[in-house]
């Protein structure tokens, strides 16, 4: 298994990255962020946000202030125009028990060497894009996270990029033309939840709460 080193808050690669993630979001949209200081300065944390584009790690990359690793489907990888970037960001490919538990379980170990390490994850709880701009139901494997690894989980959420080129509003994401250029997205930070009081239904809640009616 290749060793991935996390870029240390000041260092080239985190710069260079944190650059890329901020001008492929901020050119095309209007970006606010509120809450980017909950996100920890130190120690392991898991970052839990609803699914709704491609670009939605790249908004919460760009927002962060340490680097962060992301756990996503093994498809996102070879992503045309994207794949290059989470690869070289260090996304973590993850697929079910099901399909290919090898897969599941080098995500496993990753996560948990990341997490011991102190460095941050990022986690789309609901495994897929929303078809419905809805929050969807959070799949358990936050909750197996968190008990190999008992460090705090922030919950984010993304407003506006419901309907834009990279979400599936009206077709399969990046298939049909543009219509939300330059639009206003909003990205917010919750309140740290403890170890303890995590299961994917209260994440799901909390999410949804920092979300609000707009998509």
């Amino acid at each position: 298994m290749t060793t991935y080193c996390m870029p240390n808050p000041g260092s080239f690669k985190h710069r260079i990255l944190r650059a890329i993630a901020w001008f492929l979001t901020h050119l095309p949209y209007r970006v606010r962020c509120a809450g980017a200081e909950r996100i920890p300065a130190q120690g392991g944390a898991v970052l839990v946000c609803n699914h709704v584009s491609y670009l939605d790690a790249l908004f919460i990359y760009a927002a962060s202030p340490r680097p962060m690793r992301f756990v996503m489907h093994t498809d996102y990888i070879h992503l045309p125009g994207l794949g290059w970037l989470f690869r070289l960001a260090g996304v973590i490919p993850i697929d079910s028990a099901r399909k290919n538990p090898a897969v599941l379980n080098r995500a496993l170990k990753e996560i948990d060497a990341t997490l011991q390490a102190g460095g941050l994850i990022g986690i789309f709880p609901e495994g897929h894009l929303t078809k419905s701009g809805h929050v969807d139901r959070f799949r358990p494997g936050i909750e197996e996270i968190i008990r190999r690894n008992a460090v705090p989980v922030i919950p984010l959420a993304l407003r506006g990029l419901w309907g834009s080129f990279f979400s599936h509003k009206g077709g399969p994401a990046m298939t049909h033309w543009p219509r939300r250029i330059w639009s206003r997205i909003e990205l917010a930070v919750g309140d740290t939840v403890h170890p303890r009081l995590v299961t994917a239904e209260y994440l799901r809640e909390k999410v949804r709460h920092l979300r609000g009616a707009r998509a």
